[in-house]
């Protein structure tokens, strides 16, 4: 006699990464492709899940990085056939946003702030003050353009036009992977690539998220209330708390506290 055990269907699984900070900084726990490769491949393809969730919380930071990170996500989305859902937080900005924009769909906070679609520079001059407190700038190199945009020497219209250039390459590499990965969802009549930022009920509009909605709920929505949650992310050694490594977190510290408080926060 054969005893037959009814069938138990496990609940669906949604991984759950979370990518929060600036992008390519030095510090634990940065945003790079080098540490995320590992998180990525981990919450993707262990136990088949649902979908895989993105919490983003970032103002930007390296376009490599971004591009890499975003192309990764993109790649492992498309080999398993995992659709990837964004929820951003505080904000998705820059660089922030090119990650958010490597999912399917893009969920905010009613308090979001979303886009800065541009490409930034930035640095100081110093070559008055050293000439003020007599200092001469000595500088050597092969090739003309070696010395670009040398802070402690004079701005050259020549080396201005080259970096403008620059930014203008990275800006419409920017632009092609939000209209690749948004597509009609665009509003065709504004502008959306000159670096300004909107709330959510306003990026909604624009096209560039979906809507108003936050991970748990949305997920229980689509996935059912049994939906269970597996959480990834970067590890940080204990070693690392001391020493030279807690100095460079602390700077790190220092200039991630920077680009967020260009938004506010």
């Amino acid at each position: 006699m054969k005893l037959s055990l009814p069938f138990i269907k496990k609940p669906p699984v949604v991984a759950v990464v979370r990518l929060s900070g600036a992008i390519g900084m030095a510090g634990r726990g940065a945003l790079n492709d080098t540490s995320l490769a590992p998180v990525l491949e981990k919450a993707f393809r262990k136990g088949k899940p649902a979908a895989v969730a993105l919490e983003v919380n970032s103002p930007g930071g390296s376009p490599v990085q971004s591009s890499l990170i975003g192309a990764r996500i993109r790649r492992l989305s498309e080999e398993l056939k995992i659709p990837v859902v964004a929820f951003v937080e505080d904000v998705a900005a820059s660089g922030g946003y090119w990650l958010a924009a490597a999912a399917d769909e893009i969920w905010a906070d009613d308090s979001s702030v979303l886009g800065s679609i541009g490409v930034i520079s930035a640095g100081f001059g110093a070559h008055e003050f050293l000439v003020k407190q007599g200092f001469e700038r000595r500088v050597h190199t092969a090739g003309k353009s070696k010395s670009m945009l040398d802070p402690f020497r004079p701005e050259k219209e020549e080396d201005v036009a080259r970096l403008e250039r620059l930014l203008e390459d990275i800006h419409e590499n920017f632009i092609t992977h939000v209209k690749t990965r948004r597509g009609d969802k665009l509003d065709a009549d504004a502008d959306l690539f000159t670096g300004e930022i909107w709330l959510a009920r306003r990026a909604q509009e624009l096209g560039l998220i979906e809507g108003i909605a936050h991970l748990k709920p949305k997920m229980q929505e689509r996935f059912g209330d049994k939906v269970k949650f597996r959480r990834y992310g970067v590890r940080k050694p204990i070693w690392s708390r001391f020493g030279t490594a807690l100095a460079q977190d602390a700077v790190a510290g220092l200039e991630e506290r920077a680009a967020f408080a260009r938004f506010g926060l």
